[in-house]
């Protein structure tokens, strides 16, 4: 295994430790969808007034995709 991997593996053992937080600012959200839509672990749903809402925090595997692709930068994973 090369230094690479190794580095690669300890951040994830680093990760894995930490309680993941997700972060939404709704006045930011404008109820795009594209973060639901995204999400491979499901974890986002649209609410009752359109915007992004928290369902399944512990499904969350920081993938980050929800935060990059947000066009309102309305998501932060922590």
């Amino acid at each position: 295994m090369g230094m690479e991997a190794t580095s690669v593996k300890k951040k994830e053992q680093i990760q894995a430790k930490k309680p993941v937080e997700i972060e939404v600012v709704e006045v930011w959200c404008k109820g795009c969808n594209i973060c639901v839509q995204i999400c491979p672990k499901d974890c986002l749903a649209l609410d009752k007034n359109g915007k992004v809402e928290v369902v399944h925090l512990e499904n969350c595997s920081r993938c980050l995709l929800c935060e990059l692709l947000c066009p309102d930068f309305a998501i932060r994973i922590r």
